[in-house]
């Protein structure tokens, strides 16, 4: 879960500028010429320059520290060099879009931007005009930067509770979004003129950021047990909104109806915003349990892939190991080394892509044939044995789970040899761009049946259709039985 306080601390900044570039281009009269070229361009250009140092600290200054390892004085002195950079070209910026501008002519009304670094009657004077206030304004803004940063790395460190402190920090940010852009949009287009309205917004929407930041992140965790609401933990809400509810007051104490409007403001937080904060701090937590179920299930589906893997690979060993002993038993080492060397490449093809989730269609097939091989080695002269492999490598270029087709050609020769007469299996593969067909064919022995699910039931189409489940659920077809004196299976995967 990735922390968004600097994704929103951006969507803020980048609506406060489009706010003022667009109350700038409506304040101004567009009719006169003069307007145009000493207003509206020097008044857009600065709005333009406080972005691009915003985005340059930002986006540059800031991550290439970050991403410095081993931090040491060169690299702070670097990060101070570009503060001083950066509160120069502002400064400069400003001046040159002062001279073309002369806001003096109309005391500076609508040129908040070119005051903050001193009012300047004679722009360009000096170059260095304004650069001591840049360099305190990158510094204030910097200090913050600062903070924030830490507090980013201090929550990436905060071990089995990060999920928890990332979505409050991400609550909080998005909340503040809305809580400085409502007021600010109202004011700069004169929608509320009132000042009373102001002073109520930010003395009532001020105390409820304190009381939901206080009540998430420290009165709920800390103090509501198995959330049940108890006497102690009353008293302690009581208390904290009466408290969070005084500090923007102080500045209405001069006022008559100072503590009638310090007790309305404790209501509303004590009455509306705890529990509002509840229901969220409830939601989050909710949010946080549904994570780790998932990630509990996530877990477990893979261990019951490992599971049968390992389930796969003894039998795999179990049914080479004995054709390789009757190869043996048959007619010495020609045949045996020519086993071995299969069995070789077989088992490479285990260590190397079995454990992978996907491999390449090309590396399941020679897998197939290797074992085809490895079978015949078995059969003595005298056994009737038909096998026809049609391996069509058209279109099948897929990723497909290793050995998920091995246990059709494996439970062929399974429970087919040993039947009288002719023993036969058919292979056919085909592969179209979005999906994959395989059929296999057999002939039946009386002695096995065709109850393959109860021969085998841990190794057999059970395994299967667990590996299927976990991987291509809702995008497979499995059909398997017996017709007439044969069994036949097949399988067609959906590719996405």
């Amino acid at each position: 879960m990735k922390n968004k306080l600097l994704q929103h601390e951006i969507l803020l900044v980048v609506l406060l500028a489009a706010m003022q570039i667009l109350k700038t281009i409506i304040s101004t009269d567009l009719t006169m010429a003069a307007n145009v070229s000493h207003g509206l361009f020097p008044r857009l250009g600065v709005i333009l320059l406080f972005l691009s140092v915003y985005f340059w600290v930002n986006l540059v200054s800031i991550p290439r520290f970050m991403r410095t390892k081993e931090k040491g004085y060169l690299e702070g002195l670097l990060l101070f060099l570009q503060f001083l950079t950066l509160s120069f070209l502002l400064a400069l910026g400003v001046n040159l879009a002062t001279y073309f501008a002369n806001p003096a002519n109309y005391n500076y009304a609508g040129y908040g931007l070119f005051s903050w670094l001193g009012y300047n009657d004679r722009p360009l004077k000096s170059i260095w005009m304004g650069w001591d206030r840049g360099l305190m304004l990158l510094a204030v803004y910097g200090s913050y930067a600062a903070f924030r940063t830490f507090l980013i790395c201090k929550i990436e460190d905060s071990g089995s509770k990060k999920r928890y402190f990332t979505l409050i920090s991400n609550q909080i940010s998005g909340f503040l979004v809305i809580y400085l852009l409502f007021p600010t949009l109202l004011w700069s287009f004169n929608l509320i003129e009132n000042d009373a309205f102001y002073s109520a917004y930010f003395m009532v929407a001020t105390a409820m950021v304190l009381v939901y930041v206080g009540s998430t992140c420290w009165l709920f965790p800390s103090y509501l047990k198995n959330e049940e609401w108890s006497f102690p933990f009353l008293m302690r809400t009581i208390l904290f909104t009466l408290i969070c509810s005084f500090p923007v007051l102080a500045l209405l104490s001069h006022t008559d109806s100072f503590l009638m409007l310090w007790l309305e403001n404790w209501g509303v937080q004590l009455l509306f915003t705890v529990p509002v904060s509840w229901l969220i701090y409830r939601q989050g937590n909710d949010q946080l349990q549904e994570l780790r179920n998932a990630l509990s299930e996530l877990t477990r589906s893979k261990s019951d892939l490992q599971f049968l893997r390992m389930q796969i690979n003894p039998h795999f060993l179990f049914n080479a190991l004995n054709t390789l002993y009757g190869t043996a038993l048959l007619d010495g080492s020609k045949r045996t080394a020519n086993g071995i060397q299969l069995l070789g490449d077989m088992m490479r093809f285990m260590l190397e892509d079995n454990h992978q989730d996907f491999i390449p269609m090309k590396n399941e097939i020679t897998y197939l044939q290797n074992f085809i091989e490895l079978q015949k080695l078995r059969l003595r002269p005298e056994d009737q044995l038909q096998v026809k492999a049609n391996l069509d490598f058209t279109h099948c270029d897929h990723l497909i789970v290793p050995m998920l087709l091995i246990p059709f050609v494996e439970n062929a020769f399974k429970h087919g040899f040993g039947a009288e007469g002719k023993f036969w299996v058919n292979i056919e593969l085909s592969c179209t761009a979005d999906e994959i067909c395989f059929k296999v064919r057999n002939s039946l022995s009386k002695v096995v049946g065709f109850d393959l699910e109860r021969q085998s039931p841990e190794l057999g189409l059970n395994s299967l259709r667990e590996r299927l489940k976990l991987f291509y659920d809702g995008r497979h077809q499995l059909n398997y039985g017996v017709v007439e004196n044969e069994f036949i299976a097949e399988l067609t995967i959906q590719i996405l």
